[in-house]
C-alpha cells in the first residue's frame, strides 16, 4: 500500500505554496482552493468539496495524509467528514487547529477590524502578502521568482470568508496527528494540541524556503501514531 499526502494549501494563497514539498513527496496532490471564494458564504464547503473530490480520486488502498498549512487547518475536519476515503493520518503545518469539536472562526474578534479597514467597496480584501509590511513578506520567500509565483495566483477573498465558522464534527481527530512549527504565533497551539511536534525555525512560508526537511517532517509525523 503507497502513501498519497494530500497537500492543503490556505485559501489565501493558492498551490504554489506546496509545488516545492510536492516535489520532495512523490506522488502528492495539491488541489486548487483558489476558486473557493467566487462559491460565496458559507465558504467551507467549497474547500472541503475540493479536497474531498481529490481525495475520492485516488487509487483503492493508498493510505491517505492530509496535510494542511496556515488557515487551511480549520477546514481538516470538515475534509474529514466530505471523504468517502478514510484519512489515516493528519499534519498541520504552521497551521490553526479547530476545535475539537464545534465550530472554529476563521480569524479572531480582535483581528476583523483589521481586515474590514482594507476591504473594499466590493467587499473583496487586498491579496494576503500586500497586508503586511515588505520587512515582514519579503523573508518568507527564498527568492524574487518564487515570490512572483505565489503572488500571481493569489485570490482577492471576499472580507466574509475570514467572518464564517467552520464546523468541526467530534471525532475528526481519531487517528494520527502530528505539527509542523515554523514560528509564533503558531508555538502556543502547537503546545496545546498535544501531539507530536517537529520545530523546523522559520518563516510562515518556510516550505518554500527548505522543502526537504519540512517534507521530512510531514512524512515522520504521518507515521508516529
Amino acid at each position: 500500500m503507497g502513501t498519497t499526502y494530500v497537500l492543503m494549501h490556505s485559501p489565501s494563497v493558492g498551490p504554489a505554496t506546496w509545488a516545492p514539498v510536492a516535489r520532495c513527496l512523490p506522488g502528492s496532490i495539491v488541489p486548487s482552493l483558489t476558486h473557493v471564494g467566487a462559491a460565496g458564504p458559507p465558504f467551507w464547503p467549497a474547500v472541503a468539496g475540493a479536497v474531498a473530490t481529490a481525495i475520492n480520486r485516488l487509487p483503492a488502498g493508498e493510505r491517505v495524509v492530509l496535510v494542511a498549512h496556515s488557515n487551511a487547518g480549520l477546514f481538516v475536519p470538515a475534509v474529514v467528514a466530505a471523504s468517502e476515503r478514510t484519512v489515516g493520518a493528519l499534519v498541520f503545518v504552521d497551521a490553526a487547529v479547530p476545535a475539537r469539536p464545534g465550530p472554529t472562526a476563521v480569524v479572531s474578534p480582535e483581528f476583523l477590524p483589521f481586515l474590514r479597514a482594507m476591504a473594499g467597496d466590493d467587499g473583496l480584501l487586498p491579496p494576503w502578502t500586500t497586508w503586511w509590511d515588505e520587512a515582514e513578506v519579503a523573508p518568507m520567500f527564498p527568492d524574487a521568482g518564487t515570490r512572483r509565483t505565489v503572488e500571481a495566483e493569489q485570490p482577492k477573498l471576499p472580507l466574509t470568508y475570514y467572518e464564517q465558522l467552520v464546523p468541526a464534527p467530534p471525532g475528526w481527530d481519531d487517528r494520527t496527528c502530528g505539527y509542523v512549527l515554523f514560528a509564533p504565533p503558531y508555538d502556543g497551539i502547537a503546545a496545546e494540541c498535544g501531539w507530536p511536534v517537529e520545530h523546523l525555525p522559520g518563516q510562515h512560508l518556510h516550505q518554500l524556503v527548505d522543502p526537504d526537511a519540512v517534507a521530512e517532517a510531514i512524512r515522520k509525523l504521518s507515521h508516529s501514531g
